[in-house]
């Protein structure tokens, strides 16, 4: 019952952006812009002949792809830039210089490099999630708290016992967050990418309907359902944040 009440308030705002909506449409007789029962049966259109899941299916091909080679690189990279003093100041300028390029100006670089195939929207996808990451987990050892250290070497364990059950631990918390922001990065530039250089993805999908013959409805369905791919992914990256091995830290 409590947690129908908590969920109750956000339904009733979707809800209400939903009446607003069919009413604005209703009212200004547009010929264009579709209605929300447009939009439903606009998807049921594409699951019936399958189109929607070869798309939904190839956009989370590709964001997989590319956000597991920048956990790959990202996380070993940062603990050695937050460990290691001078890889730190010989680095870390760099990676904030690159850090700001929006990843859609790496768009032209990647199809130049790696053509139209699917080499490149995970090419962005890594170059876009890859710096998040590495900036937190950085961040995240250097605000370890001295007393851990302290503890340790109060033990006489070893750098390397020390690194992996006492800095790992530690920065764990980190490290989740930063996926978290580079996984929403990325499934924000898997769309863009594929709006330019693809042939399959939601992103195709949208730019496809709105180019033949202004199937509106399929381009606010193709939005929706990347908002809801995105809020499941999300919550699939707050599950992480609840597993006890990272909780610890925000325990009070």
């Amino acid at each position: 019952m409590k947690r129908i009440k908590e969920v109750l308030p956000a339904v009733a705002v979707i809800a209400a952006l939903l009446a607003a909506w069919w009413l604005i449409v209703v009212e200004t007789r547009s010929v264009i812009f579709p209605t929300p029962w447009q939009v439903v049966t606009g998807t049921a259109e594409l699951i019936k002949d399958g189109t929607l899941f070869m798309h939904i299916g190839a956009s989370l091909m590709r964001v997989g792809v590319g956000f597991s080679l920048a956990v790959l690189v990202a996380v070993p990279l940062g603990l050695w830039l937050g460990w290691v003093k001078g890889a730190y100041s010989t680095l870390n300028p760099l990676f904030q210089i690159l850090r700001p390029i929006s990843p859609i100006a790496w768009i032209p670089i990647a199809i130049l490099w790696f053509g139209v195939g699917n080499a490149s929207p995970i090419y962005l996808i890594f170059i876009s999630s890859v710096f998040p990451m590495i900036v937190q987990t950085t961040a995240g050892v250097h605000t370890i708290e001295r007393r851990y250290l302290r503890a340790a070497e109060n033990f006489g364990v070893s750098r390397y016992t020390l690194f992996r059950q006492v800095v790992i631990p530690a920065v764990l918390p980190q490290i989740i967050v930063g996926m978290r922001i580079g996984l929403g990065v990325a499934w924000l530039v898997v769309v863009a990418a594929e709006m330019i250089a693809l042939r399959s993805g939601l992103g195709y999908l949208i730019i496809d309907s709105r180019n033949a013959g202004n199937r509106y409805d399929l381009v606010i369905a193709g939005m929706i359902i990347i908002g809801l791919i995105g809020l499941l992914l999300d919550g699939v990256m707050r599950l992480l944040e609840g597993l006890k091995s990272v909780r610890w830290r925000y325990a009070h």
